[in-house]
């Protein structure tokens, strides 16, 4: 018994009411915004051009207000613009900015001018995605050929190719030269005519798809020539772009398109992109810089032309998907299932813990409400996204909270629970869940000294699998179906909901899918001939032989192609061999080790050599090697190149820091007795923590990040308040979940243990937890509801007819569902 006498837990009303109110809160928060902000810009088409700022000190990441930008690759953004023109006319800021959107759509093509003396010349790029890249030199924007192009879009007047095509994008840009050589343009009162007569001469159907008047560029005076300075002054600048402004948003009849794209846009972020220590004359910037905002020029044009489907990775000027049919009506029927068995189990007692109790046995109801919450974050524009940002000191303060709170609620028990007691491998999920969590958020995978690390946690939670699944099995010996079911749905039900509620795919959870596949394994190599697992040399033959064997599968990629190729002519499901090969070989041995672990401890039991003489000195000298091993491990992965370097090694090594931790862990008595009940809570709920953040912690299917509370500059107190709202959200789907594998499949007697094992189990006369440890046995829920007693009639014979009837919903939906390309 744990010497405090009660596990670590919040009191339910409490933790209910906290939960409830920050998930109420952030709801205000975000319709009021919606409702207040976004009105006029609905798709932040008019943040992406005007309000921004730096996430980092390096100048990389550019965040606009409330939305995220995409990266374009060459081959995306040579599909938004195929074959069609892009229009660049002006001085040389204009021509920079020419180059950079040239080379963002191929590497290949140069990023400046040939040092041959005619900078002030017209240039012409093609892309290899078949796009033209045009500019043409007009630093005062008066030519003859500008005003034709901007009032008939006649841009390739000797190209059959391209004449009859309107450019998808002009982009106009000057007036510095104005201010150098006021004396021969006329100064700011002849740029102000220019530009008045270049705004009333656009036709009303526009010259193009998108018409972009760059700002005029904010100059650094202290790094201007003497005769720059002269004449360039930034009173001048600002009031020729306050003039700029006002006559493109106020003369012309036309400003914002009613669906998506600018139609006339200034970029004002521009300017406030700008840095005095990235130039070197005053004028001209870095590459770097001007990269950006052909990026915006990208993301403002292209946004919308993106396919609908996931992940949904740009937010700025581009509007969500409506939701299908069969998408909408699975989020219906689940939500009004959920409110059928809420208004059943209504309480009679209105009082705060009598509505607590009506949510706790209404789990259809609370797994409605959090689909319904998820889809709205992440599939609406309910709540903003931005892009992530890793700091080093981020997440050395994260980590350092995190183990802070987990010591504070080390509770030590009064005996000895065993080696790899339950309470100690949930706190090991725990805390290797916090860390993939920080990990996540902060986008730390680019980090190799962080992302290798990380991989050996998700190594460890496979290694657990084996550990458990084979202690099961050789304590229990019960290889029926319901044992099987419990388990795949226990594993699958939130990921599945998922992909239908959110249109995404399955294998894009990987962890579910990746620990039911590692679980059929073991069961079939248990299974199989399950008669001998008694006997040592045939059990360790079975698992040697199918460790070869399934290395043979994923290595020879055939077998899983045809395999695939049968899912998607029978069940419509389409996965990519390749990718999903790629995830299982990462971790393709660690699973059996978990195995071999199992198998050892339980012989060292049964063989008592615990009480051998010797086992004091081989405890110490495991404990002497563990402690090498993981130094050894943290020097060799801080080591390598890169993350690709790493996972050359990871299948061969993952395994010597997972069991150097073991070891380590289970030490000494006092160490298995004591255990970090925080982290063992969020250990309770790992698997669900590890899904919902894709969606509703994260955003933009894992690609960003939530903001409740707009702007930037409150990301630390936004991140509490999505924190609560995650962590709440991820414990009571956890509840329902266990509730409803209980409600669909069902319980029976336990099987019988194998005479020959003699597994501890710590803490028997504790009342069971709504899950246990898959090891344990099956997911069982003290909760009976009438949505329950609906599927009842008998709970111990028709499961198989509930899965079927669930399998061949799944095969329909598959079958009609929309296929995206």
């Amino acid at each position: 018994m744990l010497a405090t006498k009660t596990r670590y837990t919040l009191n339910p009303s409490f933790s209910h009411l906290v939960g409830v109110g920050v998930v109420l809160f952030s709801l205000f928060l975000g319709i009021g915004r919606r409702v207040v902000f976004d009105w006029f810009d609905p798709l932040h088409c008019n943040a992406l051009i005007s309000r921004g700022s730096w996430l980092d000190s390096d100048k990389k990441i550019w965040q606009p207000d409330g939305c995220m930008l995409h990266q374009y690759s060459p081959e995306t953004a040579g599909r938004c613009l195929g074959n069609r023109q892009t229009v660049f006319i002006g001085d040389s800021v204009t021509r920079r900015l020419f180059f950079q959107f040239a080379h963002l759509l191929d590497p290949s093509l140069p990023t400046a001018p040939k040092e041959d003396g005619l900078k002030h010349a017209n240039h012409t790029l093609h892309a290899t995605s078949g796009a033209l890249v045009s500019f043409y030199w007009d630093p005062f924007l008066n030519s003859s050929h500008t005003f034709d192009i901007v009032s008939k879009g006649i841009a390739w007047q000797n190209s059959s190719t391209y004449g009859s095509k309107q450019p998808a994008l002009l982009t106009l840009g000057g007036g510095l030269w104005n201010l150098r050589y006021s004396d021969l343009s006329g100064g700011l009162p002849a740029w102000e005519a220019n530009i008045e007569n270049l705004v009333h001469s656009l036709p009303s159907e526009g010259p193009s798809d998108n018409i972009v008047f760059i700002p005029v560029e904010a100059i650094i005076s202290s790094k201007l020539s003497p005769e720059r300075a002269k004449t360039m002054h930034s009173s001048d600048i600002d009031a020729m772009n306050s003039d700029l402004y006002h006559r493109i948003y106020t003369s012309h009849p036309v400003v914002v398109h009613p669906k998506a794209n600018l139609p006339i846009a200034l970029p004002r972020v521009y300017n406030e992109m700008l840095d005095p220590s990235y130039t070197q004359d005053g004028i001209h910037f870095a590459d770097s810089l001007i990269r950006t905002q052909a990026d915006i020029l990208l993301n403002l044009h292209c946004n919308e032309k993106l396919p609908k489907r996931f992940p949904m990775d740009a937010t700025c000027c581009r509007s969500y998907p409506s939701p299908g049919l069969l998408q909408l009506m699975s989020i219906m029927v689940l939500v009004g299932f959920g409110v059928y068995q809420f208004w059943v189990n209504r309480p009679a007692d209105p009082s705060l813990s009598g509505w607590c109790s009506a949510i706790e046995s209404s789990p259809v109801f609370v797994m409605g409400v959090a689909i319904l919450l998820i889809f709205l974050a992440d599939r609406t524009g309910l709540w903003l996204k931005e892009q992530k940002l890793f700091s080093s000191w981020t997440f050395a303060f994260l980590s350092l909270v995190s183990l802070g709170a987990g010591v504070s609620t080390i509770k030590i028990s009064d005996k000895d629970l065993g080696f790899l007691n339950r309470e100690q491998t949930d706190e090991w999920k725990g805390w290797m869940q916090v860390a993939i969590l920080i990990y996540h958020y902060l986008g730390a995978s680019k980090i190799s000294g962080i992302y290798n690390p990380i991989r050996v946690l998700v190594a460890a939670y496979l290694f657990m699998s084996g550990y458990g699944h084979i202690t099961f099995y050789l304590k229990k010996a019960d290889f029926g179906f319901l044992r099987v079911a419990q388990v795949l749905v226990r594993l699958n039900l939130l990921t599945v909901i998922l992909a239908y509620t959110m249109n995404t795919d399955y294998l894009s959870y990987y962890f579910a899918p990746l620990v039911s596949v590692w679980y059929m394994i073991i069961y079939v190599t248990l299974a199989t001939g399950s008669r001998f697992n008694d006997r040592t040399p045939i059990l360790i033959g079975k698992i040697l032989l199918s460790a070869a064997l399934v290395t043979l599968f994923f290595h020879t990629l055939w077998p899983l192609e045809g395999l695939f190729e049968v899912l998607a002519r029978l069940f419509a499901i389409q996965w990519s061999a390749k990718e999903w090969a790629f995830r299982v070989k990462l971790d393709l041995w660690i699973v059996y080790v978990g195995m071999f672990a199992a198998l050892a401890v339980i012989k060292i039991q049964e063989l008592h050599l615990t009480e051998s003489p010797r086992w004091p000195m081989i405890q110490k000298v495991s404990i002497c090697i563990s402690a090498l091993v993981m130094t050894w491990f943290f020097v060799f992965e801080v080591n390598q190149e890169s993350k690709f370097t790493y996972n050359y090694w990871h299948p061969y090594i993952s395994c010597l820091p997972v069991l150097a931790f073991v070891i380590l862990r289970n030490a000494n008595a006092t160490l298995r007795a004591a255990n970090s009940q925080i982290f063992a809570f969020v250990g309770r709920c790992s698997l669900e923590t590890f899904i919902i953040q894709y969606h509703l912690w994260l955003a933009a299917d894992t690609k960003g990040v939530l903001l409740v509370l707009p702007g930037t500059r409150w990301r630390s107190l936004n991140f509490i308040i999505t924190s609560i709202m995650f962590v709440y959200v991820s414990n009571q789907v956890a509840h329902a979940t266990g509730a409803l594998v209980t409600t669909v499949c069902g319980q029976k007697p336990k099987a019988a243990a194998l005479p020959t094992t003699s597994t501890e189990v710590p803490n028997s006369s504790q009342p069971r937890r709504w899950v246990d440890r898959l090891a344990d046995g099956a997911v069982s829920s003290p909760r009976q509801t009438s949505f329950y007693k609906l599927w009842e009639k008998p709970v111990e014979t028709n499961y198989v007819t509930r899965l079927a009837v669930i399998g061949g919903i799944m095969w329909t939906l598959n079958v009609l569902w929309p296929k995206s390309y």
